[in-house]
């Protein structure tokens, strides 16, 4: 054999070797995974290439924001966590927020970082940050991959963690040198079947007691209840006992029917009278209690009693100290309930139906105010008009997101996307991207602030390339409107939070997108129609005034007496 016919022997690689970054992505295949979100850099080029023969679609962002934002709302549509790329240093630093709004918003999520060679540098620390010790603290899991050859046990366990309850974000760190490096054709890990533990019977008999034995006893649907599997429990817990129902912000839309029973969104004015409801009820039966979002009560001693209904044990402090916990599957609990209980003829939902009408006289108000610039009643309302059952809009943060929260009535789950924990601008377009990715045939809606917009509005680009048909809603005050009226609210001078803004028509137009903007109200609801019926990408600019904040979030509603 000639030396040639040697060295060619000599590093020719067995059938059973491989790169560490080719079992990587196998290990994300067997566990389904269908896109990876990101923005590969050059410590992500074996991975990168392992995923170019992968059935695993790339979609390549303008941001790593943008891509994190994407593969959470992925995770929040669909139980399964989405993955998303970035290199080292500054890649993995854009990644912290996504991670935040993943892990507070119990969305599952993995991230995959790159980094320089842990076994030899010949860079010093350029560009190096301890990027797992970062992501530690807003994460369920974080590892830096030493060793090739465990990637398919260290990605089961990671997958594992971000789609139990409560789900969240994980993070894998992959260097570069054990990226590149060969390892062993390893077994991979078959994704688990899980049954979640199911609360004892004793504690369904202490909770059908307080519910038998209560006169207004009201249900509440927190964030921890937006899950699939738990829609139909609910929906049969309610038409079996007709108890009134309330939800928070995040738990928007989870029970469809039973509209009649249906008195609001809490949590957004103490003054508004869905908390006269709140505050006359002896029993609130608490199902998926979250602490990240605002209390929409608080309990007293010696006040009405709280029947806590979750994956998890609350979390008790001064003002939630629940009587009877069902700690186990939230849909198998209420299941339980129903079995056991029917309309109880001692309880008494009168003064509810009234707060019912007065809350719904509330959102009716100026729906049909012809003013310009737009009032926000009337932009939730024509938004309404346009979008159907199945429609999905996706929020932003700032000022109209509460408008929306407490003013758009839903009739399915999860087609209200807005966030209530970390309560991130910047999220709304990549949210809904990922939204219209999913539900192509469904109508999908951007609701954003020009300040919100702007933070991601380079992944209009990625919009257009994906061939999406969206619409985004840009609603424009010129400033950080939300914080400019509570520094108002505060007694402040009116400075610092006005800016500038783009000519919006011509910036959508120059990503190949449409840009439209509305010069008066009665164009408003025509425009949003001509946008989905024509497809694409859409930006429509709509001027909002903000100045009813103050007298409907606020004044009159602080003036007001609960009903008698």
């Amino acid at each position: 054999m000639s030396n040639l016919e040697t060295m060619v022997s000599n590093s020719a690689t067995p059938a059973n070797r491989m790169r560490a970054s080719d079992l990587f992505v196998r290990a994300l295949e067997n566990e389904g995974v269908e896109y990876i979100f990101g923005v590969p850099g050059e410590e992500n080029l074996d991975f990168l290439d392992s995923l170019r023969t992968s059935k695993i679609k790339l979609i390549l962002t303008r941001h790593e924001q943008g891509a994190g934002f994407m593969a959470a709302t992925y995770g929040r549509l669909t139980g399964k966590a989405g993955v998303c790329l970035a290199t080292l240093g500054p890649g993995a630093t854009n990644f912290v927020t996504a991670a935040a709004y993943a892990q507070l918003g119990a969305m599952p999520m993995m991230m995959i970082t790159g980094q320089k060679p842990i076994k030899a540098s010949k860079q010093g620390r350029f560009q190096i940050v301890d990027v797992v010790s970062m992501m530690r603290p807003i994460t369920k899991f974080a590892k830096q991959i030493v060793n090739g050859n465990t990637i398919p046990s260290v990605v089961r366990e990671a997958f594992r963690l971000a789609e139990e309850e409560r789900p969240g974000a994980v993070h894998i760190e992959l260097p570069e040198d054990i990226a590149a490096e060969m390892v062993d054709d390893q077994p991979l890990f078959a994704p688990t079947v899980t049954r979640r533990p199911i609360c004892s019977d004793a504690s369904v008999d202490q909770a059908v007691e307080l519910i038998r034995s209560a006169k207004h006893p009201l249900l509440l649907v927190g964030a921890g209840a937006n899950r699939k599997r738990i829609i139909d429990a609910l929906e049969a817990f309610v038409g079996k006992t007709g108890i009134p129902y309330f939800n928070t912000q995040m738990g928007k839309g989870v029970i469809g029917r039973f509209h009649d029973l249906y008195i609001g969104t809490a949590a957004l004015s103490s003054g508004d009278y869905l908390h006269c409801a709140i505050d006359r009820a002896d029993l609130v039966i608490n199902a998926g209690h979250d602490v990240v979002e605002k209390p929409p009560f608080f309990m007293e001693h010696g006040g009405k009693q709280v029947i806590h209904v979750n994956f998890s044990p609350a979390e008790v402090d001064e003002v939630y100290f629940p009587q009877v916990e069902l700690v186990g599957d939230i849909a198998a609990s209420f299941r339980k309930l129903a079995e056991r209980l029917e309309h109880e003829p001692g309880h008494d939902f009168d003064y509810f139906m009234r707060v019912r009408e007065e809350v719904l006289a509330q959102i009716a108000e100026r729906t049909d105010d012809p003013a310009f610039p737009l009032l926000p009643q009337r932009i939730v309302a024509d938004v309404r008009k346009v979008m159907p059952a199945d429609g999905i809009i996706a929020l932003d943060n700032g000022t109209y997101k509460i408008w929306f929260a407490r003013n758009y009535l839903t009739q399915q789950s999860n087609t209200v996307l807005l966030d209530n924990a970390l309560a991130t601008m910047g999220a709304g377009l990549p949210s809904a991207m990922m939204t219209a990715m999913l539900y192509p045939k469904r109508r999908v809606m951007a609701i954003c602030g020009d300040g919100g917009f702007m933070m991601n509005s380079q992944e209009m680009e990625t919009a257009v390339r994906l061939g999406l048909n969206l619409v985004v809603l840009i609603l424009r005050d010129d400033s950080y409107g939300m914080i400019r009226w509570k520094q108002a609210d505060a007694g402040l001078p009116d400075w610092g939070l006005e800016y500038g803004n783009p000519d919006f028509v011509q910036y959508a137009n120059s990503y190949g997108a449409t840009g439209h903007r509305i010069e008066a109200t009665d164009d408003f609801v025509p425009v949003l129609e001509k946008c989905f019926q024509a497809g694409g990408v859409h930006l429509v600019e709509a001027p909002i005034d903000y100045s009813e904040n103050k007298r409907v979030l606020i004044d009159e509603l602080a003036e007001r007496t609960c009903l008698l």
